[in-house]
């Protein structure tokens, strides 16, 4: 059923009238990091994610979910969330309860972290996936499959005997596989439906260009900056008339605040070189028109605004002067 719900949401999101439109690979899923700095102290963070898009949070204050966007409760009721919200909480109550009293058992000593991710993922074509990981400082522990927790590869012995005490709750593990395989991938058909005005909007990227002493002699540092774009497919290189330029390097593509994108791209040149070159920026919102953008012109913009500027300011003055000059006559008559 929901093999066949997704297909269907495939054709009545926007554009997916045609198998080209239709998402290959989307997700849903759940990250907390308990953390513990002693015996007596310990926090739970969470926040949930559409694939990079946060979509909820959780309020320490309340113990509840927080909703990072209007459509972020999908099509689950406020009694489905309320339901959640309490299983939630039981259990970051509980992960915590449990680990302190028997961390003196596996002789760990804090502080200490420990992270979980767990989702489902729905691949065009295919059945959805779930998944459940947990680690401890940052490395792979255990894992849920099916029904079983099972330990990771070379992590010890006691892993396997946290597995062995986890493999005790039936009750954990049939909430948990029915968590998984059925209110996920239902939770994510839901998201996508509510949210497809804004996941599928088009967002323009704004590009400029600047620079910065290389560490060579007589040597630049170019950065070609493109920010605000979405959504996150983007093309942009440093080029010399129609030919991309060797030693160009990328950054990673990070999120601004407002869910839109920023990448950095630059060419490492000598001074006397730099003239010729322009940054070329392709995507998806410019309807097939690139952004260009030559670094001869960069400079020249640059100049043609500062005096742009000057003459503004120097006609503002001007008016000024007048302005009290015939003041002072109207006082004198």
């Amino acid at each position: 059923m929901l093999f066949l719900q997704f297909l269907l949401l495939a054709v009545l999101l926007p554009g997916g009238d045609n198998a080209d439109a239709a998402p290959e690979h989307v997700s849903f899923h759940v990250i907390q990091t308990a953390s513990f700095a002693n015996q007596s102290w310990a926090q739970c963070h969470g926040s949930g994610w559409l694939d990079e898009l946060q979509t909820h949070g959780w309020d320490h204050e309340s113990n509840t979910i927080s909703f990072l966007h209007t459509w972020s409760k999908g099509n689950f009721s406020n009694k489905e969330f309320l339901y959640l919200n309490v299983l939630f909480r039981a259990y970051s109550i509980g992960l915590i309860q449990d680990i302190q009293a028997r961390a003196s058992q596996y002789s760990v000593e804090y502080p200490f972290e420990v992270q979980m991710n767990a989702g489902c993922e729905l691949h065009s074509g295919e059945s959805p996936k779930s998944f459940f990981q947990v680690a401890f400082e940052g490395a792979d522990l255990l894992s849920f499959q099916n029904t079983t927790w099972v330990p990771s590869p070379d992590c010890g012995s006691w892993a396997q005997s946290v597995c062995d005490l986890l493999n005790q709750y039936e009750g954990i593990k049939e909430t948990v596989h029915t968590l998984l395989r059925s209110t996920c991938p239902r939770f994510l058909l839901g998201l996508l439906d509510s949210g497809k005005m804004y996941l599928h909007r088009q967002v323009r990227p704004e590009a400029w260009l600047s620079s910065r002493p290389s560490l060579g002699s007589g040597r630049l540092l170019l950065v070609c900056h493109v920010s605000g774009f979405y959504p996150k497919p983007v093309w942009a290189t440093w080029m010399r008339n129609e030919e991309e330029q060797l030693g160009t390097e990328y950054s990673d593509i990070l999120p601004n605040a407002d869910g839109t994108w920023y990448l950095q791209v630059t060419l490492d040149v000598a001074s006397e070189e730099a003239a010729s070159l322009s940054c070329r920026v392709r995507h998806s919102s410019l309807g097939g028109q690139d952004i260009i953008l030559y670094w001869g012109h960069h400079f020249s913009m640059n100049w043609i605004a500062l005096v742009v500027v000057v003459v503004i300011l120097v006609i503002l003055i001007v008016l000024v002067l007048r302005f009290k000059k015939h003041c002072s006559y109207q006082d004198i008559l």
